[in-house]
């Protein structure tokens, strides 16, 4: 279907049209604005999942491309495949959480923030579609704008510290590969991504190339020890700008190594691959040591979010099937399990105004259906067989075992202190004696809330107990992937 990618990808900017014409005329409210944003998620969701139901999982190659030229200079070329298609999903069905997530939290500027959110969105679904690499390019910078005034705007007391590091880590590295994105048009002749994808560098060009790319990729996921912007952009962006950034924007680091590190640079791929392995394990047990050590439930969740990237960085250069498709199903299931562990939170801060762990205790006297969301998604974190938080690390690590053993048994004791800090984090908040007295009053889920966690249950239990769903529609383009490495890094004399 020619144009259904576009439409899905700039159908949020309709939703901003709307509400920005409710500003100018004045005859809108907060909680019009609310619903138009609201109604327009919806809406993209509905049209993403036209794209998955047009989708051919035998095929390889790219599927709905659209091809245009824009002012006699630029190719605007959009398409998925199994790698890219499903991220589209996860986005769309992320944002009308988002939407509710905050609908009574954000009380100043409203529509701004919405805005905000709507934008957003179009800008990352792009990031999924873009088939050229200028195109990319600008989606890819582009969405820190949004995020940037998210967290700097509406975010808590240090949101300016946090909204400028965050700003500032990953500039810094996109301006390194906007430098090897000119290098590579200069070279190769063209923009395109498919053409690009079997274009072969000189191993020494794409040494350079790769280094410059992994710099941003690295900061984006973000990687040990490029990690430090996450934790204080999470602490102080509102709840539902930590769900974006843990459920969405993180993972396109790892798109990122999968688009253009293995199939562009193999070679270079190959050669530092042990570099990703060491960094990715020091990742998976120093940041897990970390999250243990938190006393604010939020930024235990952050760490978390180092330690399980690890796994997928630890995936994708493996360089065999089980290693890239299962750092595919984990980023995915991170995705839902990440932004469900971030709502949970927001449910508390929403009526307490804290995050501190001493502060709770015994929330399950008060909140018992929120004691069991929250055990589900604990559960889930740690890896529970019949979550898909499991099936996601299982297929990571067996394929890291059959690149590298070492790092694979290093990696496994992370899934033995994911426990560490989580079983404990739950124990302290939802059981034992309600001895602060300013919780006799809080109150359990309301139907608001209930809407918002159905589906990121039903989306864990289902991946968790159907996770051919993810990997039947993944299969066909990791393998295409991996055979294509694997050829080229066979062909340097391996």
């Amino acid at each position: 279907m020619t144009g259904l990618l576009s439409l899905t990808t700039y159908s949020p900017l309709i939703g901003v049209a709307l509400i920005l014409l409710l500003k100018i005329t004045g005859k809108g409210n907060d909680t019009a604005a609310k619903w138009i944003a609201f109604g327009t998620t919806i809406v993209t969701l509905a049209l993403s999942i036209g794209v998955v139901a047009n989708f051919h999982a035998a095929d390889p190659g790219f599927q709905m491309v659209e091809t245009h030229r824009w002012f006699g200079l630029l190719n605007y070329r959009m398409g998925v495949d199994g790698i890219s298609v499903l991220f589209v999903l996860l986005t769309a069905f992320l944002l009308p959480l988002c939407i509710m997530g905050g609908w009574s939290a954000i009380k100043d500027r409203v529509s701004e923030y919405l805005i905000a959110f709507l934008v957003l969105e179009a800008l990352v679904i792009g990031v999924f579609c873009a088939l050229d690499l200028v195109l990319f390019y600008l989606f890819f910078e582009a969405q820190l704008i949004p995020m940037f005034l998210i967290i700097g705007i509406w975010g808590g007391k240090n949101r300016v510290y946090a909204a400028f590091k965050f700003f500032l880590y990953t500039l810094l590295g996109s301006v390194l590969m906007l430098a090897a994105v000119l290098a590579m048009i200069g070279i190769s002749g063209t923009a395109s991504i498919p053409e690009l994808m079997a274009y072969r560098f000189a191993p020494g060009v794409q040494t350079w190339l790769w280094l410059a790319f992994f710099a941003s990729f690295a900061v984006k996921m973000p990687m040990w020890p490029v990690h430090t912007w996450l934790p204080d952009a999470h602490v102080e962006a509102p709840t539902a700008g930590s769900v974006i950034l843990a459920g969405i924007l993180l993972k396109m680091g790892g798109y990122g190594f999968l688009r253009f590190s293995l199939p562009m640079f193999p070679n270079a791929s190959e050669m530092f691959a042990p570099l990703v392995f060491g960094l990715s394990a020091v990742a998976v047990v120093y940041t897990s040591l970390v999250a243990f050590r938190q006393t604010d439930i939020k930024k235990l969740i952050a760490y978390s979010s180092v330690a399980h990237m690890g796994l997928v960085t630890m995936g994708i250069f493996s360089g065999n099937a089980i290693g890239v498709q299962g750092a595919i199903f984990q980023m995915l299931s991170h995705g839902v399990i990440s932004g469900a562990l971030f709502l949970i939170v927001g449910v508390v801060y929403d009526r307490m105004h804290t995050r501190e762990i001493a502060f709770y205790g015994g929330l399950v006297n008060r909140m018992p259906w929120y004691a069991a969301v929250f055990m589900l998604f604990t559960m889930a974190n740690v890896g529970l067989p019949g979550t898909s938080g499991f099936v996601g690390e299982i297929l990571s690590l067996t394929g890291t075992y059959r690149a590298s053993t070492w790092t694979a048994l290093i990696a496994t004791s992370g899934v033995i202190l994911s426990a560490v800090y989580a079983l404990p984090l739950y124990r302290r908040v939802v059981f034992g004696e309600m001895t602060n007295p300013k919780l006799m009053t809080i109150t359990d889920l309301d139907n608001r809330e209930i809407a918002i966690f159905a589906p990121l249950i039903i989306g864990t239990l289902i991946l968790g107990l159907q996770p051919n769903l993810v990997l039947d529609a993944t299969a066909a383009s990791t393998d295409h992937l991996v055979a294509a490495y694997q050829a080229a890094i066979g062909g340097a004399g391996r």
